[in-house]
């Protein structure tokens, strides 16, 4: 076979184990040059197919399986030599069979990229051995993304870069042939391997659905406080609508509450609505800022009750004021002098 313009990444004498051949590195040649007597145009065509569903919600950590099928075939050949003899005709027999290999993918690395801040890949690399022509993986590569929060609805158009060696071209030698037996004896044969890189986009589709987040919050929340007022705007930044939308509070201590849910009805998308919820603060809260989750229960455009993901409502929680405490402590003072009256009254009269 011709070698100009060819650098060869190994070459080899004998058959190797292909995981030996996914690990050569460098450049190499081998010491002594056998015969070619066939140039084979070809090689592997790797491409990939989603194996399952690639349609998930936004939020959601997720196993995408992928297929990879090899579609790599011979575009023809032509001699390179022309056999003269039987040991000449022996070897080119030999070479034609092992150029078969030629289109087999081996030592494949397959790592997926997102270019898109919505979808994080969180899986490694994917390796598979090798793959023959017209054959698909024997199991699908499973990579493990993560859709964003918020992501809007849509296509998102992953990379698949597949990396692999190939068998380039074979020559073979023999030290004689034995004309009794009809066989090479010391046949050996030298494997020229190059490298290849293919990319193949991979669609994950985010379903369409509402989502909602928190804009505005107003809260004047002191410790002590009864039927404190929350208000709160939540926004349908989603690409469905809603109906009969309600809003409701987790409540924990040291917040009570016969007033945790709101009703907010049809939310379209891009609309934003203010309801108002009341709680009770403990006497012995500790003045500082909480967190409290609330979530929003409707009816999704395909008549399926629908609970949304966990937003949590900032309220700064104020000490006690002192125009509560004055009266509380004016009461104090009037009923102690009152006791104190009652009871000299009493030893008086005894």
């Amino acid at each position: 076979m011709r070698r100009a313009n060819i650098k060869p990444i190994l070459v080899i004498a004998g058959l190797l184990s292909l995981t030996a051949l996914s690990q050569a590195q460098g450049n190499y040649i081998p010491l002594v040059s056998g015969d070619n007597f066939w140039t084979m145009e070809g090689s592997p065509s790797l491409t990939a197919a989603i194996a399952g569903t690639n349609e998930f919600d936004r939020g959601d950590t997720v196993t995408l399986y992928v297929d990879l099928i090899n579609y790599g075939r011979f575009m023809g050949f032509k001699k390179d030599k022309t056999p003269d003899g039987a040991m000449d005709l022996a070897l080119a027999g030999e070479e034609q069979k092992l150029e078969q290999a030629k289109t087999t993918a081996i030592g494949i690395k397959a790592t997926l990229i997102s270019d898109s801040d919505q979808i994080e890949v969180k899986s490694g690399d994917q390796v598979v051995e090798a793959l023959r022509s017209g054959a698909k993986t024997a199991s699908p590569l499973k990579f493990s993304i993560k859709i964003a929060k918020h992501a809007p609805a849509g296509i998102y158009d992953l990379r698949l870069d597949l990396r692999y060696d190939y068998q380039y071209n074979v020559e073979v030698d023999a030290n004689s042939y034995n004309r009794e037996t009809n066989s090479l004896v010391g046949f050996r044969a030298s494997y020229w391997y190059q490298k290849k890189n293919e990319t193949v986009t991979i669609p994950v589709i985010v379903k369409r659905r509402a989502d909602f987040q928190i804009t505005d919050v107003k809260s004047q929340l002191s410790v002590g406080e009864k039927k404190g007022q929350i208000e709160v705007t939540y926004q349908n930044i989603g690409e469905d609508p809603i109906q009969d939308g309600i809003a409701r509070l987790s409540i924990f201590k040291p917040f009570t509450s016969t007033d945790d849910q709101a009703y907010i009805g049809r939310l379209n998308n891009d609309e934003a609505r203010n309801v108002i919820f009341r709680v009770d603060v403990d006497s012995d809260a500790t003045p500082k800022e909480y967190g409290i989750n609330s979530e929003i229960k409707y009816t999704d455009v395909r008549g399926d009750t629908v609970i949304s993901e966990s937003m949590k409502i900032p309220v700064m929680v104020k000490a006690a004021s002192q125009s509560m405490l004055l009266p509380v402590a004016a009461v104090l003072i009037v009923v102690a002098g009152a006791g104190g009256y009652v009871y000299r009254r009493k030893k008086k009269a005894y």
